[in-house]
């Protein structure tokens, strides 16, 4: 009896009898290197329009995107004195934790009645470092089902705490619940579809360089995200996704997606599945669809290389119904490096999946990945890399072993900063081969070549005087932000 009495009373209660209101919050990123690439790529936030998705419409739900504004904080407080929620929501990244905890704090100090849930990647693959006072419920499962489920319990007096996907730091099972391999998602059909009308659409774009004609109105378009996949069967070694999925492959209905693709609003379309073809005849289905239903659509995907390589009719046929631009994560040309990132690709299939994009039309965005090992030669051959597969968007990342994945314990010991923190792609995690600043030095060197490279300036695009203007001073910032990223290791004087 005593035991039941004392779990009732850790246990958070509503303190509201009625319809709920309920806040949903993406954090702002403290470094300044993210805020630069939210100046180029700035997607709506997905998770939360779906977790919106699966609350009762009887209930009031809000979504604020911290990543928005100029002076988040200041907004922050400003919406939880207007708003007075009920219950505040969290997602985020592992970089974004030390934020999500910072906020759950200043939340149970205004209102200590308030219950915070906190879900997303860093919660999946980390909750113990959620094991905080100020959290209440950590959301180990997928967000829209658990957080349905939550607020359930939470209306019903029941306890909020069940199974594996919905945590208690409180719970005697928590250390073992918190270290077990990631809960299984339910079935795509119960994953709720996005609450899109509850986000500022106009303030969500992505750089667009693909040009059929040979101009642009604009090269940053507002762009809209969506999902036709969750989870890849690959197991790419700097990747958390297969760890999160345990390699599980959960497709949605052709159906489904090309319906709410063709309720969208925005022209611009970003799929921001794991990978989204690796199933040829579901793909396959889906552009017949749009193209059948007259859906006039732009779309941008990533997609592997040797998919491309073996489906190229389906890149065709996808061409037709809209795609512009395929991100490709070629990471190198190297076979030693792709081997050690288990890509379980080759440098020849790399290459013949850029003359491929070529030949169909399509503009391809190529990622390539530096290693923290890089000696000055290792730079120029990524620069020689750049100039061979021109014309082409370019991007890059560093070789960052992702929380939860078996390099990370591997390498754990030889972390040089907050491995959270600083797990953005753009910061090392492990000491360089080269002086740091030197490093970076090279590392923003790559990105002023690449513009060289650009299909707007090969191709000669006619694009307004104001987006390149636009871009010009973003990239700008962005390549300052790179070379002195070297100053975020050490403390501030």
């Amino acid at each position: 009896m005593q035991q039941k009495q004392s779990d009732e009373k850790q246990m958070p209660q509503l303190k509201t009898k009625g319809p709920l209101r309920i806040l949903l919050v993406k954090p702002h990123a403290y470094l300044t290197v993210a805020k630069r690439l939210n100046e180029f790529l700035h997607l709506e936030p997905l998770e939360l329009e779906i977790v919106a998705g699966g609350i009762s419409e009887e209930d009031s739900v809000w979504i604020y995107d911290m990543t928005l504004e100029k002076k988040p904080m200041e907004v922050f407080h400003k919406k939880l004195d207007e708003i007075k929620p009920d219950i505040v929501g969290f997602t985020g990244y592992s970089n974004q934790s030390a934020r999500v905890k910072e906020l759950a704090k200043l939340v149970k100090k205004k209102y200590p009645s308030t219950i915070v849930v906190v879900g997303g990647i860093h919660a999946i693959i980390a909750p113990a470092d959620y094991a905080v006072e100020d959290i209440d419920i950590i959301v180990r499962g997928e967000g829209g089902t658990t957080f349905r489920e939550v607020i359930r319990r939470l209306k019903a007096g029941e306890t909020p705490y069940f199974g594996f996907v919905s945590l208690s730091r409180l719970d005697k099972d928590f250390a073992e619940k918190a270290s077990a391999n990631p809960p299984a998602y339910p079935d795509v059909k119960e994953i709720p579809l996005p609450r899109r009308d509850l986000v500022e659409r106009s303030r969500y774009f992505a750089v667009w360089t693909a040009a059929p004609e040979g101009r642009l109105d604009t090269i940053f378009p507002r762009m809209a995200s969506v999902r036709t996949s969750y989870g890849c069967k690959f197991n790419c070694a700097f990747c958390v996704v297969h760890h999160i999925m345990g390699r599980k492959y959960l497709e949605r209905d052709p159906e489904d997606v090309v319906s709410e693709i063709a309720n969208i609003q925005e022209e611009h379309i970003y799929f921001v599945d794991d990978e989204t073809f690796l199933n040829e005849k579901r793909m396959t289905k889906v552009a017949q669809l749009l193209i059948e239903r007259g859906i006039k659509k732009k779309f941008v995907s990533w997609a592997r290389a040797d998919t491309i390589v073996r489906h190229p009719d389906m890149f065709r046929l996808w061409k037709k119904a809209g795609l512009e631009i395929v991100y490709v994560g070629l990471e190198a040309m190297d076979e030693t490096r792709l081997k050690n990132y288990k890509k379980l690709t080759s440098v020849e299939t790399n290459k013949n999946a850029v003359t491929t994009l070529q030949e169909i039309g399509l503009t391809l965005h190529a990622s390539l990945m530096v290693d923290p090992s890089f000696s000055v030669e290792d730079f120029r051959s990524v620069e020689r890399t750049i100039m061979e597969i021109r014309p082409a968007e370019v991007s890059f990342t560093v070789f960052s072993p992702s929380p939860g994945t078996e390099l990370w314990h591997k390498h754990k010991e030889e972390f040089i900063c907050d491995p959270y923190l600083f797990y953005d792609c753009m910061h090392t995690l492990l000491p360089t081969k080269l002086e740091m600043r030197r490093f970076y030095a090279h590392f923003a060197r790559l990105y002023r070549l690449a513009w060289s490279t650009n299909p707007l300036r090969v191709n000669k695009v006619k694009v307004p005087a104001r987006e390149v203007a636009r871009a010009i001073i973003n990239g700008t910032k962005y390549i300052f932000a790179l070379r002195a990223i070297h100053r975020d290791y050490y403390p501030k004087k």
